[in-house]
């Protein structure tokens, strides 16, 4: 449940930004929930992965497909010659091979686990082709055309990977690590041990809640690996019944929950072929956590080694002949009650110093740390919040940064700290960007309440040389049937309790003088995402809108991009600051006299369906019905590195995680409330709803749900989707949460 974790499951959930009239007529509202997650998706082209080749000539990108929106093949972009062509056709290699479990289990870690075809790729050194994994086995895909299959296996090859200077290929397989030279036989190069001991992947929490997906790294030289070993026997197992539609299957899920012990991890160090194989020191302490893994410029080893608390970080330099490790320095939390937020936002410099993202002044900045001494970069109450790209030569970074809280903007600024970031990009958009490695060209990528998501190519100095993807509204675009029909949202603020303004977002349908309507209250309200914001989000709020609902989010107290002291609040309080500022947003839209304050209806999925259970029990008859998606009841059922960050060890803290918790105060819900599952979630376990159900069916409170047989907590899918949101409307509709006639 990682900031991007939560995120994924919302982003299916975000609000269309158009542009259009409040006065249409009732024959252009006619997008439905069947068109919205139908293909083409009304976004028109949405790359994925885009990446510049070692020899800056090619822009590759993942690109769906007209007829299969979640159907990827890559795709290059000739620099000079501005011709696209696809380089691999993820259909013509397809074989229809089921992938392995622990394969399927990753692509959920990703947030992947929806797509089809391509979902990743590696460009070899020397710019010659890609490295392309398809259904569970491995390519080797020239720029003439010609693709080699490299594996050719039942099990998965997971976390494929060229070695830096293209000599070798290698991946884990059945739990060992595998490495051969391209084109040649790979072998495992790790021992076969007992079925508890992975080597070179990341354990569970690394994939799902820290960010880190891999579990071995190669050298720049490509003489020597960090693999890292993973002992699972003191993980506690939950026993995870997937029920699918034609059966159960039952899995041993090792599930370490909050309080309970996490896999043992070490790192090794070893030359590709197994040998000289040397122990890296990672302290006397093994209840810790190995964030991040590097090689740098020096030839040392950098491990990022997190305290269990989450409160302490100390970057390890490792020697890599003999594992011997030293602090070379510590990052403490910003404040006494709060976490440090791991972050990529970091770069080894040639000359030994090093760039590096910390919030330590309350704001996330950048700084350099050179001969033992910090220098900050970047300033301000405006958060930094992506490093983009590094010219070393020219002494230059680039980076993204909050402006004006609602958009993202991309920023030049010097390495040695003189002279103010300048500002590269139009703040009448939401921006983000990548950089090729040698800092020389930039891929921007924006959106705005008008514009779906587009991209252009940009000289360091952000002018735009050429559009990559322009994705215009013109007639050809699939969005453009429905954009008579729009509305444009409305933004602003109130004040939460303590006087923080509090952002909030909302689009309105066509309305009537003198009649209320009712109110779709979508929230997440957890650590992490945004959701109020100025870019694009896809066109499921103007279904609602369409429907003569009024749609509503606000982002509470506890949400990222606003500094420490606006994500503080949830410090082993979850569910209760947020609770608070949610409420005031539902008095906020009782006082607006086009509202009906009878019919304001919350949905959240994740921490969000957790938020709609505490709403409804905290504020009985505020809200008119709650619809609750995949929450979590007990905070005791999550995984550590999440739920601990936050609230702390519950061996320490019984009192905070029984004050979170949804099971307690079930009973005092009064509204009618609809449940939603998927009955294989290997994330939010099935658990934390079942327990839910029971105590509700044995106190005789009334409720309804809906389950999804074989589904993860990511029920989704061009006809699920529909189902599910035409679920929950006729579940308003029968309880009267509908538009005046």
């Amino acid at each position: 449940m990682r900031f991007s974790a939560l995120a994924a499951a919302a982003a299916l959930l975000l609000p269309a930004m158009a542009v259009g009239d409040d006065h249409v007529s009732d024959a252009a509202r006619d997008l439905t929930f069947e068109r919205v997650f139908a293909s083409p998706s009304l976004n028109g082209p949405a790359p994925r992965r885009a990446q510049f080749s070692p020899d800056g000539r090619y822009l590759t990108v993942l690109r769906n497909r007209e007829d299969d929106r979640e159907r990827y093949d890559l795709w290059g972009f000739d620099l000079e010659t501005r011709d696209w062509r696809m380089l691999v056709d993820s259909e013509k290699l397809a074989t229809g091979r089921e992938l392995s479990e622990d394969e399927k289990m990753q692509r959920e870690r990703a947030r992947v686990g929806n797509l089809s075809g391509i979902i990743t790729y590696q460009w070899a050194a020397d710019a010659s082709g890609v490295l392309v994994p398809i259904e569970g086995d491995l390519y080797f895909a020239r720029l003439d055309g010609d693709v080699t299959r490299l594996t050719d296996t039942e099990e998965s090859e997971l976390n494929p990977s060229l070695s830096p200077r293209g000599t070798y290929v290698s991946f884990v397989r059945d739990r060992q690590l595998w490495v051969g030279e391209v084109g040649g036989e790979a072998r495992p190069v790790t021992p076969r041990e007992d079925a508890t001991i992975r080597w070179g992947e990341a354990e569970f929490v690394a994939q799902e809640e820290m960010g880190r997906l891999t579990g071995y790294w190669w050298s720049r030289d490509d003489s020597r690996l960090v693999v890292q070993r993973t002992d699972e026997s003191p993980v506690g197992i939950v026993t995870r019944a997937a029920i699918g539609a034609t059966g159960t299957r039952v899995f041993d899920q090792r599930y370490p929950v909050a309080g309970s012990d996490n896999a043992i991890v070490e790192l090794y160090v070893m030359d590709p072929d197994g040998g000289n194989r040397v122990k890296v020191d990672l302290g006397d302490d093994p209840d810790i956590y190995v964030a991040r893994v590097d090689w740098g410029a020096d030839g040392h080893v950098y491990v990022q080694r997190q305290n269990r608390a989450q409160t302490v970080l100390d970057m390890l330099r490792v020697d890599p002949a003999t594992g011997a490790s030293e602090v070379w320095f510590t990052e403490n939390a910003a404040r006494d009650e709060y976490w440090i937020n791991l972050s990529d936002n970091y770069r080894f410099l040639k000359d030994g110093s090093l760039l590096w993202w910390s919030e330590r002044d309350g704001f996330g900045h950048f700084y350099r740390f050179a001969d033992g001494e910090w220098s900050q970069l970047t300033h301000g109450t405006s958060p930094t919040t992506h490093l983009v790209g590094i010219n070393e030569q020219a002494g230059e970074f680039w980076f993204q940064s909050t402006h004006d809280v609602l958009t993202q903007q991309i920023y030049r600024a010097r390495l040695d700290g003189s002279g103010e970031p300048q500002l590269l990009t139009d703040t009448d958009f939401t921006n983000s960007a990548t950089m090729d490695a040698r800092g020389t060209a930039l891929l921007v990528s924006r959106s705005n309440v008008s514009q779906p998501p587009q991209s252009y190519l940009a000289g360091t100095d952000g002018e735009r040389i050429t559009w990559i993807e322009r994705n215009a509204l013109d007639d050809d675009h699939p969005y453009t049937p429905y954009l008579e029909s729009h509305v444009a949202p409305e933004f602003g603020t109130i004040a939460a309790e303590d006087g923080t303004p509090l952002h909030w977002m909302m689009l309105k349908p066509v309305m009537e003088p003198g009649k209320r309507y009712p109110v779709f209250y979508y929230h997440y309200s957890g650590p992490g995402p945004q959701i109020v914001d100025k870019g694009w989000g896809g066109a499921l709020a103007q279904a609602v809108v369409d429907r003569g609902y009024i749609w509503f989010a606000l982002d509470n107290r506890g949400t990222a991009n606003r500094g420490v002291d606006f994500e503080q609040p949830l410090y082993r309080a979850m569910g209760g600051v947020e609770v608070e500022d949610q409420r005031k947003g539902a008095e906020f839209l009782q006082t607006l006299d086009f509202v009906d304050p009878d019919k304001i209806a919350l949905y959240g999925w994740s921490y969000g369906g957790y938020m709609t259970l505490k709403q409804l029990q905290a504020d009985p008859g505020l809200y008119a019905a709650g619809v609750s998606g995949a929450p979590v009841t007990k905070w005791e059922l999550y995984d550590t590195h999440y739920t601990e960050r936050f609230m702390g060890d519950p061996r320490e803290v019984p009192e905070a995680y029984e004050a979170a918790s949804a099971i307690p105060d079930a009973t005092r819900m009064s509204d009618p409330l609809l449940l939603i599952h998927g009955m294989a979630d290997d994330n939010v376990v099935f658990e934390n709803s079942s327990e839910l159900i029971s105590v509700l069916q044995e106190n005789n409170v009334a409720f309804e749900m809906m389950l999804y047989p074989g589904y993860t907590h990511r029920v989704s899918g061009e006809n699920i989707s529909p189902h599910m949101w035409n679920t929950i409307f006729r579940f308003l509709e029968s309880h009267g949460v509908t538009p005046p006639q």
